[in-house]
């Protein structure tokens, strides 16, 4: 019978039978597998491992492998640079012993590279933000952010994944807000393919609703009221009657001038003013930010009281549209709301998407007002500071002083404006 021979030695062609008996074992993958740690670690096959209390056939399997005793002890040790001698000698692997725990265990990554492409492929899947910035740059904080904190990492959770989530968000971020309002799945199905890409719950709907925010400087928060406030920020509508607006005297509509005759106020749903916007405007219009505003306008003015609209906190897709509307008329808008961060970032929401002036709401207005409301005293401060493009003084202002006054404290003094 004649007789197969493995290769030389040098060769580096790998002897799989001769490799498979000599170090391709059971009682020898512990031995593999601390080389393979070195590897990956990118350490050097040299010097010992060790094995607390082996078996005997492990120790037997050191002995066939090395052809010699392993010696005694509670510990097996092996010199890597002995066992690396065997495989290029008996021609098992010509190229020593990292060519042999591959071709036993697979193909080898050293960690610092495995890293390195992690990393690019990280890049990579974020790279739909760079182009987002380049055309739209208010949100590159925003992308800066979702870089720092991997939000899109965490939903998406693969390189792959992620960049497919980052591509659709980008795509809907970069054609809002939308004016004039549409309806959140047609918006869906039009840019992103399907009319439920931006249901609550779903990974793209999270990235993109952080991104509107981001867009409109709408406040954070939590719940499924300020989830569809957010989007109708951006100008997309999770429905048409539950975003309404409260006013006082507007005319325009039969109904509209009924209620301004008995000076009554009077709810508009966003259905109503999109498929029957207002056509005419006055001069002036006044808004605050709190409803009891409004109802002593009522009580005390009734009919006499001149156009009054109210936020009631957040201005909702149907004040927004309604505010546009009144301005595009030729309004003049004039605007008063708390005096404290949580009411200048709702008047800074309002400046950003339409225009307004100031109705008692500067800085020296709110030193006025802190001066005359002394009993009982101003409460502090509370939340994060903001921004008050319109009068930065009036910022300023406010972290000086650092009481808060609410709009009905000031509330004798707007409505002898408004009479």
């Amino acid at each position: 019978m004649e007789l197969t021979h493995g290769p030389e030695p040098g060769t580096g062609a790998i002897d799989g039978p001769r490799l498979a008996r000599l170090l391709g074992t059971p009682d020898l993958a512990w031995l593999v597998e601390r080389a393979r740690r070195r590897l990956v670690a990118g350490q050097p096959l040299t010097g010992s491992v060790s094995l607390g209390d082996p078996t005997a056939a492990q120790r037997a399997a050191v002995e066939r492998l090395l052809a010699r005793a392993p010696g005694g002890g509670r510990s097996l040790t092996v010199r890597l640079d002995a066992v690396d001698a065997v495989l290029r000698r008996s021609g098992a692997s010509p190229d020593g012993l990292a060519v042999a725990v591959e071709a036993l265990t697979g193909p080898v990554t050293p960690l610092a590279q495995a890293r390195q492409e992690e990393e690019a492929a990280w890049q990579w899947a974020h790279a739909p933000l760079d182009e987002l910035t380049a055309s739209v740059p208010p949100l590159a904080d925003w992308a800066a952010q979702v870089r720092a904190d991997g939000l899109a990492r965490r939903l998406g959770r693969v390189p792959d994944t992620t960049r497919t989530l980052l591509a659709g968000a980008c795509a809907a971020l970069r054609v809002l807000p939308t004016d004039p309002a549409v309806s959140l799945p047609a918006f869906a199905a039009q840019v992103l393919g399907s009319a439920h890409a931006l249901d609550d719950g779903t990974p793209l709907a999270t990235l993109t609703l952080s991104g509107a925010r981001a867009l409109t400087g709408f406040p954070d928060g939590q719940g499924a009221e300020w989830r569809r406030e957010v989007w109708a920020s951006a100008g997309l509508l999770r429905d048409e009657l539950s975003s309404t607006v409260l006013t006082l005297n507007l005319r325009g509509t039969p109904a509209l001038d009924r209620m301004a005759e008995e000076g009554e106020p009077f709810v508009l749903t966003l259905r109503r003013l999109t498929r029957r916007p207002l056509d005419i405007a006055p001069p002036a219009v006044w808004i605050c930010e709190n409803p009891t505003v409004l109802a002593a306008a009522a009580d005390t003015l009734g009919p006499a009281c001149p156009p009054l609209v109210c936020l009631q906190g957040q201005p909702s897709a149907a004040a927004l549209t309604l505010l546009r509307g009144l301005h595009e008329h030729g309004a003049t808008l004039h605007y008063h709301g708390d005096f404290d961060w949580g009411g200048l970032r709702i008047a800074g929401v309002l400046h950003r998407r339409v225009p307004w002036r100031p109705w008692r709401y500067t800085a020296a207005d709110y030193r006025a007002a802190v001066s005359r409301n002394t009993s009982p005293p101003p409460s502090p401060l509370v939340g994060t500071p903001t921004e008050t493009p319109w009068e930065p003084a009036l910022a300023a202002a406010v972290a000086e002083l650092g009481v808060r006054v609410e709009e009905e404290r000031e509330l004798d003094l707007l409505l002898s404006d408004l009479a």
